[in-house]
């Protein structure tokens, strides 16, 4: 599980610092652990706290989201519905952050590597920045990226498709996860989950990892094997057609 400084968690939700703590003041949001003088925040805070930014776009007010945060927790201690919160906020990557430096960066991208690019990464959030350095959250990302640079794609193009692949993804995702939602996790309006339904909704969130992965890896794979030879396939004929010359000249 991660931990949060305020300062790291308002980063991390893509709000502010100001505004933690007036969902705290609010009781939206739960106090954080302390250890000595500092505040400790968890997975747990942070989907709470993404879950309020989230009603508070769509229209609700302060006492409407307090009101049902209130009707969540009834009947259960706080440490039960933070359990829920975890599971959904747990990381769910296979992979661990890799620290880099500019010249790492550098030595990866060469004259690609321009502010304008660098600060495109961090937008997407394909890079963080951690003081002097970088964090890159999904290396497996930042190595495909060096590899289609190094066989000669421009990095703003590399970006235009981690933008669009991203954004692609996420809706295949929640196409998934609204399925299980609508036939899975069915709960009438207002109805309170018993601690039953709880240490449910828990087991299959926690099993949503693996099938989304698993479905979008099998797909990606299928995809590949298709669409590689459909596109290059042209391609690859000319080059094996006797007598035909590099710049295609018989």
């Amino acid at each position: 599980m991660s931990e949060y400084r305020i300062d790291d968690l308002a980063r991390a939700a893509g709000t502010t610092v100001r505004n933690v703590r007036v969902y705290q003041d609010r009781d939206l949001l739960p106090p954080p652990r302390r250890q000595g003088r500092r505040a400790i925040y968890s997975d747990a805070h942070l989907v709470r706290l993404r879950l309020i930014m989230n009603m508070l776009e769509r229209g609700y007010a302060f006492a409407q989201i307090h009101e049902m945060v209130s009707a969540w927790e009834s009947g259960r201690s706080l440490a039960d519905v933070l359990g829920v919160e975890e599971v959904m906020g747990r990381s769910w990557a296979e992979q661990a952050p890799k620290v880099v430096s500019l010249p790492q960066l550098r030595e990866m991208f060469g004259g690609e590597l321009t502010q304008r690019n660098i600060r495109r990464a961090l937008d997407q959030k394909l890079l963080e920045r951690w003081g002097a350095r970088f964090v890159a959250p999904s290396p497996q990302l930042l190595e495909a990226g060096r590899e289609l640079v190094q066989l000669g794609v421009p990095l703003a193009r590399v970006l235009d498709l981690a933008e669009q692949l991203q954004q692609d993804v996420d809706r295949v995702s929640a196409l998934l996860v609204s399925l299980v939602r609508e036939h899975v996790l069915r709960v009438g309006a207002g109805a309170a989950l018993n601690d039953e339904e709880v240490a449910r909704f828990s087991d299959v969130v926690a099993r949503l990892r693996p099938l989304a992965m698993s479905a979008l890896n099998a797909a990606a794979a299928r995809s590949a094997e298709r669409i590689i030879p459909e596109v290059l396939g042209d391609r690859l004929a000319e080059l094996l057609e006797p007598g035909t010359t590099s710049d295609g000249a018989h």
